[in-house]
């Protein structure tokens, strides 16, 4: 299998990326399983994709710790000509494979095939349980997969760190659950303390540009020309319905998006549309065309790959100058529906502040309070603190004791993310992180695009989307994701423009 080679290279770098391309190339085919699954495919094939996702993963697992690639990591780590810089793109991608290397050979293909048909099976109990608000009949395949997972984990674990430590590290390197905790319990006070505020001295929006019937077929139309004006290729992506939103930057070419709809509150769809749709744009930008198979085309962190996704959905999509261009076009889709709204109405409803059951419906003041409490609940379930039959019950007290309102059910509880039915545990973090890197980016973008909010009112996003290409999206792993904040903004991710950000926006929305 060829890829594109600078024909300088010497021959074992370029074996090397060969190899490394064919590794990904199987993982692609795993990501449209998964994506079929979620999508497309009927409930009765649902046995047979998890023999085929374990198959498949046992494949890709085999050729990615293979004795051939490891001795072609070490022969590039040796050659001075591709290490010695090691600023070079040659240095930070053998930097990586060596990284993704280690930690692949410390996992048996056994385990890696099991989490694989394990996952699928658990994704599609925990589809039925959650329609059903029946969480004993999950309650089996979650003990399944958080078993799995610890194994998991105790294969990667560092000496003297704890388990959760080594699933993070999956999807934020090098990050640790106390350093998580450190930047979540200074965080929560100021969140709670500004909602409170907000809640019993502001006056409430009114909030019936929300609830305007709006058909769904017609939400979808409305989303594909936000999604348009947003930068995202059609030609090279799409867009799907799905219980639970995601992005799949599957291959060059081929990036899918989903969403689902409901008749009301058409911005829920909206929102999780554009979310999607900055993961989309993140995977179009990766030089992947030239380097697929490279970690130089892979994204660095899930924390900067949510910081994309927020960015679109809340800084842009919630903002003034959005509904200033966006109103017409859904007063256009919604049929007559919203045609009595102006966008002031738009804008302040979009930013009510309302403590609610579900994370990605959350307003932007209670989001992080919704990931917060789940960073503490799987990190408690993987350490065996708290046993899995006693999720519900741990669930309802820690979600009044963080928002202040009582859980009706397990579907609105602890059954609503599809994340630990498939072992995505140490995931949830990298939300809040990417609310944080969004808005420290946000401060840097507005001063270095003078005319952005101008631009936006017309719906010219045009030089939002080439600042991100040029300063994170082609970039792939060459920096860490601390690394690269401190590059873009000269400083180190803190807290305070998130708070800066919320604090300005929403005491004007209340005014206070």
């Amino acid at each position: 299998m060829s890829s594109p080679t600078h024909p300088a290279q010497p021959p074992h770098y370029a074996e090397l990326c060969r190899m490394r391309r064919h590794v990904k190339t199987i993982e692609s085919i795993g990501r449209l399983l998964s994506w079929d699954q979620e999508t497309y495919m009927p409930h009765a094939a649902a046995a047979h994709r998890a023999d085929q996702a374990a198959a498949l993963s046992a494949i890709e697992h085999e050729q990615a710790t293979s004795k051939r690639l490891g001795d072609l990591i070490a022969q590039c780590e040796a050659d001075k000509g591709l290490t010695g810089d090691p600023a070079s793109a040659e240095a930070a991608n053998i930097r990586q494979m060596r990284r993704d290397y280690d930690l692949a050979t410390k996992l048996p293909t056994d385990l890696v095939s099991e989490l694989a048909r394990v996952g699928s099976q658990s994704q599609e109990a925990w589809k039925e349980a959650r329609q059903k608000n029946d969480f004993a009949m999950f309650r089996p395949w979650l003990e399944k997969m958080f078993g799995l997972t610890r194994r998991k984990a105790e294969c990667l674990k560092k000496p003297g760190a704890e388990l959760y430590d080594a699933l993070l590290d999956e999807y934020e390197p090098d990050a640790t659950g106390a350093q998580i905790e450190a930047v979540f319990t200074p965080l929560r006070p100021r969140l709670s303390n500004l909602v409170k505020e907000i809640v019993g001295r502001g006056k409430r929006p009114g909030d019936a540009f929300l609830n305007v019937p709006f058909a769904p077929e017609r939400q979808h139309e409305f989303g594909q020309v936000v999604l348009k004006a947003m930068g995202f290729d059609f030609s090279a992506g799409r867009l799907d319905v799905t219980t639970h939103p995601f992005c799949s930057g599957m291959a060059p070419g081929d990036t899918r998006l989903t969403t689902r709809y409901r008749g009301e509150k058409f911005t829920d769809a909206l929102y999780g549309t554009m979310h999607e749709g900055g993961h989309g744009l993140y995977e179009q930008g990766l030089p992947k065309a030239e380097r697929f198979g490279q970690p130089l085309a892979d994204s660095i962190s899930l924390g900067i790959h949510e910081s994309q996704s927020r960015m679109w959905e809340n800084f842009v999509g919630r903002s003034r100058e959005f509904w200033e261009w966006a109103l017409p076009h859904a007063q256009k889709f919604a049929g007559g529906s919203l045609d009595a709204f102006k966008v002031d109405d738009a804008f302040r409803a979009t930013n009510l502040v309302q403590p609610s059951y579900i994370r990605v419906e959350a307003d932007e003041a209670t989001y992080n309070l919704h990931v917060m409490l789940r960073f503490g609940l799987e990190r408690s379930l993987i350490s065996g603190e708290l046993p899995i039959k006693d999720l519900p019950g741990e669930w309802n007290k820690r979600f009044k004791d963080f928002l202040g309102v009582d859980v009706p059910d397990d579907r609105r509880g602890c059954l609503q993310d599809v994340h630990w039915s498939f072992g995505l545990i140490g995931y949830f973090p990298t939300y809040t992180l990417g609310n944080l890197y969004a808005a420290q980016f946000w401060e840097t973008i507005h001063a270095e695009i003078p005319g952005l909010r101008d631009g936006m009112r017309r719906g010219d996003f045009a030089p939002l989307l080439a600042w991100l290409r040029e300063k994170i999206h082609r970039h792939g792993r060459r920096y860490s994701a601390a690394d690269l904040c401190a590059m873009i903004t000269g400083k180190p991710l803190s807290a305070d423009p998130l708070m800066r950000h919320l604090e300005g926006k929403l005491r004007g929305v209340y005014g206070l």
